[in-house]
C-alpha cells in the first residue's frame, strides 16, 4: 500500500499520542520534503519529531517540481502541493490530508483521501482505539476544529460501530 501524508494528520496524531495508528493501519508513510520541514515546527514545542519522522515508519521524499507542482503552488501551501504531487506521481492508495482546499484538489485529481477523523474511525472499526469521541475531544483540546454537526455525526456512527 502506498500512502502519502500532508502535515496535519501526522502532527495531530503525534500531539494526541496516537501516531502508532498510522503504522498499524497503513504501514510505511511517504512524507514530501516540505511536509517534513513543516513538521519540524513541533520540535520548537518540545516534541521530538525528528526521531519520529526519521523512523522506519516514514520515508522522506523529494518531490519533482513539474507542471502539476507549478500549477498547484499558486493556490495551496507548499506541503499540500508536494503531498498531492507525490500522491499523483506514486499513484498513492491514500493521501492523508485535512485541509479543505487540498482535499478538493486531491479529489479532482482522483486521489483517494482520508483525514485525521477518518483515520480515527478506521482505528475504531479495527478496535485499535476504544473511543473516537474521546480522541475528537483530544483533537479539539489541541485546537483542531471540528464542526458540531460533524462531531455529532461521528459520535452517532461510533455508536453504530459498538
Amino acid at each position: 500500500m502506498i500512502v502519502v501524508s500532508d502535515t496535519t494528520a501526522v502532527s495531530n496524531l503525534v500531539r494526541i499520542g496516537e501516531l502508532r495508528l498510522l503504522k498499524i493501519l497503513y504501514g510505511r508513510i511517504l512524507l514530501p520534503q516540505a511536509v517534513y520541514e513543516e513538521l519540524l515546527i513541533l520540535e520548537q514545542r518540545g516534541i521530538d519529531i525528528i526521531s519520529i519522522v526519521k523512523s522506519e515508519m516514514f520515508e522522506i521524499v523529494e518531490v519533482k517540481r513539474d507542471k502539476l507542482y507549478q500549477t498547484l503552488i499558486i493556490t495551496l501551501d507548499k506541503g499540500e502541493v508536494e503531498a498531492i504531487a507525490l500522491a499523483v506521481e506514486k499513484k498513492a492508495d491514500f493521501l492523508l490530508i485535512d485541509e479543505v482546499k487540498g482535499r478538493k484538489v486531491a479529489v479532482e485529481k482522483s486521489i483517494p483521501i482520508i483525514g485525521t477523523l477518518g483515520i480515527l474511525i478506521d482505528a475504531k472499526r479495527k478496535k485499535l482505539i476504544s473511543s473516537v469521541q474521546e480522541k475528537m475531544d483530544d483533537l479539539r483540546s489541541i485546537g483542531f476544529w471540528i464542526s458540531q454537526p460533524l462531531y455529532n455525526k461521528i459520535v452517532k456512527l461510533e455508536e453504530e460501530l459498538e
